[in-house]
């Protein structure tokens, strides 16, 4: 899978033809490569097409490999009162001088009248008889979703549907409990790295919005599997689901129109709270489990935001403060005092490696860490693994400590003389982090000047975000008293890496709390608790949304971030 769906774009799935012939070079290949590396035989695997049989050699780099993929947020208290219950049934079987119907003998003793779903009446007698009139009743809401036989445990299944991973937790009905959680790719990179690479392909073709909606029910499905096979439990004891996404995942899920999310006004298809049979979306759950799924903000802030700060509510209470959620997209939230106001700014995939061209994601063998000294480098690769290319996280300390060693000026330019380790290559100055000497016969590993300059453009969004978000509700840096990162990518990174760029305020780093996937943590909330759901639209009446792009001052804010060096700096 490459990061651009097969654009060519990323250039990350080099190949270098050992034996027979590829079709004509593209023009991005042109770009993409050097007239030496076309000369022996480097192509995109995206763009080329066997003309005969060919033997090819793939680096390291561009194999599919093993993403770091992260499930748990930090541990907290989940308060536990759940939208499902069982009743325990014993019942006595019909006779001639009781000829009860089988649903209303099930339920004789509920209080008042119950709906049953259709699907659970379609098996319901057989199923009594086959277990001899004892059984256990599921009811959301006074609707019978599911009969079980007796002593059947209901399970419960939070989601976190982001771009790149969905990460699944499996939890106990009848006790609250955590099973099992995990997490795998999102099939639907296959299409895109990006939310807009795949808005773009649900939109360019009649049946792209469906199939890019197949792709996420089967990574979900598949997901799904997996824990209930960890578990011993079956998929049909799924009672109840969570389902939290950006508003393009939501939208790409359930199949609705995304075009009008990448036109000005950027506006969603619906922003309310859902709850949608299971079974409509293609997820084979209990036969009338519901799926829910919290509302949306705004176009790029949608329900996995909502669950990251409902997740970390109790946090934030009456101080003042940021919450921000590093992807592709960010999403950033001022906290001041009970009020909340949201921006989305398009951050890039920089910060999954790419655009970069030694870049990859968190897999294993990615440099993650690094330190340059005057005389020495040091790193540390993800499982200790020989490097095979640089993840976000240690891009981002690249950039940072170049800028301390005096490699980049403020401006981003790598200074020629600075350093033993920058060299030119056709014309090109780029900073040599792994000689190929030194890397076991592996590929050189290098930051380019371009490199630096998809960095510079990925932290501007970021910290004119902020900047302007701070600026139109009257609130200075000084004022913030803690900085929320959520998110895996936000797990990782070195927050004095970030903050000598420039990319988050310069603070105490006490005040920073790296929270990991609170939109899961989020999502197991309002699965837990019926109170959580009650209220989040209450909740979401009080966020007022901030469209940067129609923010004169956002421009500006932006050409000021992209300079290096600590925030502040360079605001005049």
């Amino acid at each position: 899978m490459s990061l651009c769906g097969g654009l060519g774009k990323c250039a990350g799935c080099k190949i270098r033809v050992v034996e027979g012939s590829l079709s004509e070079i593209t023009p991005v290949e042109q770009e993409a490569f050097t007239g030496g590396e076309r000369e022996a035989g480097w192509r995109l695997a995206c763009q080329a097409y066997p003309q005969s049989a060919c033997r090819v050699y793939v680096p390291p780099e561009s194999m599919s490999t093993r993403q770091r993929l992260q499930v748990e947020g930090r541990e907290t208290d989940i308060p536990f009162d759940p939208l499902i219950g069982s009743v325990a049934c014993r019942i006595e079987p019909p006779s001639l001088t009781n000829p009860v119907a089988d649903a209303e003998n099930l339920l004789g003793s509920a209080p008042g009248p119950m709906d049953f779903d259709i699907q659970v009446l379609g098996d319901l007698s057989t199923h009594l008889r086959k277990w001899n009139w004892s059984a256990t009743a599921h009811i959301r809401d006074r609707e019978v979703i599911a009969v079980s036989p007796a002593g059947s445990r209901p399970i419960g299944l939070a989601v976190d549907l982001g771009s790149t991973k969905i990460a699944g937790y499996l939890i106990d009905m009848e006790t609250g409990k955590g099973i099992v959680s995990q997490a795998i790719m999102n099939p639907q990179i296959s299409k895109g790295e990006d939310i807009i690479t795949r808005i773009n392909a649900a939109i360019q073709s009649s049946d792209g919005r469906t199939l890019l909606a197949d792709l996420a029910r089967e990574g979900i499905m598949k997901l799904t599997e997996n824990l209930c096979t960890e578990a011993g439990v079956e998929t049909r004891d799924i009672m109840d689901a969570v389902i939290v996404g950006n508003t393009a995942m939501h939208h790409l899920l359930l199949d609705l129109p995304v075009r009008q999310l990448a036109l000005s006004p950027f506006v969603p298809a619906v922003r309310g709270e859902l709850n949608v049979k299971a079974r409509d979306m293609g997820l084979n759950f209990a036969p009338g489990a519901y799926v829910y799924l919290p509302p949306n903000i705004a176009g790029f802030v949608g329900g996995d935001h909502v669950a990251v700060l409902t997740a970390i509510r109790g946090e934030w209470g009456h101080s003042t403060g940021l919450v921000i959620d590093i992807g592709t997209n960010t999403e950033i939230s001022l906290l001041d005092r009970g009020k909340i106001t949201s921006v989305s700014c398009p951050s890039g995939p920089t910060f999954e490696g790419y655009h970069i061209r030694d870049g990859m994601r968190a897999a294993p063998g990615a440099i993650e860490k690094l330190y340059i000294g005057n005389e020495d480098i040091r790193y540390k690769t993800i499982d200790d693994a020989p490097p095979t290319g640089i993840c976000g996280s240690g891009i981002l300390d690249a950039v940072s400590q170049l800028y301390l060693a005096g490699v980049l000026d403020s401006g981003g330019r790598m200074l020629e003389n600075a350093h033993a380790r920058v060299v030119k290559r056709n014309d090109r100055l780029e900073f040599l982090l792994v000689p190929k000497q030194e890397n076991q016969g592996g590929a050189e590993i290098s930051i380019t000047q371009k490199d630096v300059r998809e960095i510079q453009l990925g932290k501007a969004a970021i910290q004119a975000a902020i900047a302007v978000l701070l600026e139109t509700e009257g609130i200075s840096e000084k004022e913030l008293q803690r900085v929320i990162i959520a998110g895996a990518f936000g797990s990782y990174i070195d927050v004095s890496s970030a903050m000598t760029i420039g990319m988050l305020p310069s603070l105490r780093l006490s005040s920073f709390h790296q929270v990991g996937n609170a939109a899961g943590t989020g999502a197991r909330f309002f699965l837990s608790s019926a109170a959580k759901r009650k209220t989040v639209g209450d909740f979401i009446s009080r966020v007022k949304y901030l469209e940067l792009a129609g923010t004169p001052e956002f421009s500006q804010a932006f050409t000021r971030a992209c300079l290096l060096g600590p925030y502040g700096d360079h605001r005049h």
